[in-house]
């Protein structure tokens, strides 16, 4: 029985009537590698402790926390694999109708901020537990930040749920250092020392005076002081962002009214190689248990059940991705011997159809660190490997990935390896002595490639640091130019971003234009989105950039998120009045005719995006659904 006990029956069954850790996720419970909880109560369970997980538990009562007694070392507590409250939530704040991380899909099975109420319900439910919190939800939440649901700035919710350790980013050392001090008998309150941890202090406890006298310790602005002062807000973002590498990020204390601190441990070191190895090894059942069979299933397995997990980490630093943040800027990666070993075990199990979905990470094509400066001194805090301009410093090399692409699509039952989890192009073109364009279009896209320029607006594209639209262009010269060279029929499919701090109704009109210009209609538009951690959420709080503090535009009311997402949309009838609004609003009512034109007030005609018929001929030749042999973007687990 690989599967975590869910029952005290399936305790028993495996040996034991009180688990050491009880595991509370807002995620239905999936044995894969691609879920943290899976992967937390793996590697405890591999160190020797007992694991038992509660998924969903209903927390209108105590009882469902109770379901397993008192666990003798604690509670481990994680909103799951997406942020609650952008699980529960639409960017304009209505109700998702669907949930791709619950039995069936079916919405309403976790609360809005999960990861509080959740560990709340613990405290109420046994006095003194130890209660630990991680995963993104916490992670991102660690210190104080703005709330885009409340629309103000809420505390690090290490306080407001009442727990007592939290382990931020990718926590497989740390949580085993906690399991191993608890099992020692140390009281929670005395851990305070662990890397990639946060813990509260009160000037009882230790002499706050040594903080600031300790040069290895950065003093943030107050919580009082951010709720009032945005450039403080800023100043505190900066140093946070600065302070997350684990060979230069320093102690970080974070003071509130009450004489409460909250301080931030150094981060954790990366995972090496072989470690890395062991744990995507441990004996995961890559599916859900079939307690969920009923319910028609966990439907966010079918992003990821026959992909690979390749790499943790990134350097890109897109401004509205938290990974950052959460992963870290350094690079780690699996041997290509257990990615091999691991694409053999796929083939072997029932329902495989010869398609490995993805070998990748937050960013595919990154395997190592881009230097031998940060692999040996830590990421530069002022400057971006990749923005605005490749670092000089930089050594783009493929050459490791392309051998295990090649390596895994040889091996017997593998018809055909994808990259779905997204490639940097300005790092490809980087790489003067790669032929990866030419592997890719060969032998790893089926139809359609998904890339993300995300806009072509100057001013835009610098708020999200990406690169300047040229960048994106030659790509896509160099893509097509292959493609027909090689005598393939394949499409490049762009993601756009609308309303991004930073993006005027003139920015947005720009990339309607592109859009009209190119004969092009996107397939997907995404609204910007302000979630804790990101530099652009603190740019859409403060409307400022925190690193220059000079004013930024912030698209901050819906009505202007309609207009600018209309823009983009201009070829919608229903969007015309939207679109009229925006250009008469941006001084530009001469483009009406330009973008809008006689056919905007006809009935649509559905337009399918270029390569759509190789892409269905495709599915209809392989068997395989839309949901796995093309992720949603918005539900797969690289999704930024």
């Amino acid at each position: 029985m690989a599967f975590l006990p869910m029952t005290i029956e399936e305790c028993e069954q495996r040996g034991f009537s009180r688990p050491d850790f009880v595991l509370i996720t807002g995620d239905a419970y999936v044995d894969h590698p691609s879920f943290g909880a899976a992967i937390i109560g793996k590697v405890l369970q591999s160190r020797g402790f007992t694991v038992a997980v509660i998924a969903q538990p209903d927390w209108r009562s105590v009882k469902d926390f109770k379901r397993f007694g008192r666990p003798r070392l604690g509670f481990l507590i994680t909103g799951g694999n997406v942020d609650s409250m952008v699980s529960n939530y639409s960017v304009f704040k209505y109700k998702r109708k669907k949930d791709a991380y619950a039995p069936g899909g079916e919405p309403g099975k976790r609360p809005d901020r999960a990861v509080i109420v959740y560990g709340n319900r613990v405290k109420e439910s046994y006095k003194g537990i130890p209660v630990i919190i991680g995963g993104l939800e916490a992670s991102l939440r660690r210190f104080a930040h703005y709330d885009y649901w409340d629309n103000k700035v809420r505390r690090s919710i290490l306080i407001d749920s009442r727990a007592d350790l939290l382990v931020y980013g990718m926590g497989e050392k740390s949580i085993c250092e906690i399991a191993e001090a608890l099992d020692a008998g140390i009281a929670v309150q005395h851990i305070t020392w662990i890397r990639g941890t946060c813990y509260k202090q009160t000037p009882e406890q230790e002499n706050v005076q040594e903080f600031q006298n300790d040069e290895d310790t950065l003093m943030l602005p107050s919580y009082e002081k951010i709720t009032t002062d945005k450039k403080a807000y800023c100043r505190s973002f900066v140093a946070q962002y600065q302070n997350s590498e684990h060979i230069s990020g320093k102690r970080l204390v974070e003071e509130y009214t009450d004489g409460l601190y909250v301080v931030q441990n150094p981060p954790m070191q990366p995972l090496e190689r072989h470690e890395l190895d062991d744990i995507y090894e441990l004996p995961f059942e890559r599916t859900y248990p079939n307690v969920y069979d009923e319910a028609g299933g966990v439907p966010s397995i079918e992003e990821v059940e026959f992909g690979i997990i390749g790499s943790r980490g990134c350097f890109g630093s897109c401004a509205f991705c938290a990974l950052t943040y959460h992963q870290g800027k350094d690079v780690r990666s699996r041997s290509k011997e257990s990615i091999v070993k691991e694409a053999k075990e796929l083939a072997a199990k029932p329902g495989f159809k010869g398609y490995i979905h993805d070998i990748g990470g937050p960013t595919a094509n990154f395997r190592n660190p881009p230097c031998e400066k940060q692999r040996n001194m830590g990421a530069c805090k002022h400057k971006s490997c990749l923005y605005p301009f490749v670092c000089k410093e930089m050594n783009p090399d493929h050459s490791e990935y392309l051998d295990v692409l090649k390596s895994v699509r040889e091996l017997k039952g593998i018809k055909k390896v994808f990259i779905r989890s997204g490639i940097r192009y300005d790092y490809v073109l980087a790489d003067h002595n790669s032929n990866f364009i030419e592997e890719l279009c060969k032998y790893h896209v089926s139809g359609t490639l998904k890339v993300a320029p995300e806009h072509v607006s100057k001013n835009v594209l610098a708020a999200m640091r990406k690169p300047g639209k040229g960048v994106f262009e030659s790509f896509s010269k160099k893509f097509n130019k292959t493609n027909e060279r090689l005598g393939l029929k394949q499409y490049l499919v762009p993601y756009f971003v609308s309303s991004h701090p930073g993006s005027t109704l003139a920015d947005a009109i720009e990339l309607a234009l592109y859009f009209k210009n190119m004969g092009f209609i996107p397939e997907q538009v995404q609204d910007f989105y302000p979630t804790p951690g990101t530099l652009s959420t603190c740019m859409y709080y403060t409307g400022m950039d925190p690193f220059t503090l000079t004013a930024i535009h912030v698209p901050n009311t819906f009505e202007e998120k309609r207009m600018q997402r209309a823009l983009l949309h201009f070829h919608k009838p229903e969007n015309r009045q939207l679109v009229e609004k925006a250009l008469e609003q941006a001084g530009r009512p001469e483009l009406k005719q330009v973008l809008l034109g006689k056919r905007a007030s006809a009935p649509e005609r559905k337009r399918e995006p270029a390569g759509k018929t190789k892409v269905h001929q495709e599915r209809k030749r392989t068997g395989a659904k839309r949901g796995k042999h093309e992720p949603n973007r918005k539900t797969s687990k690289h999704h930024r």
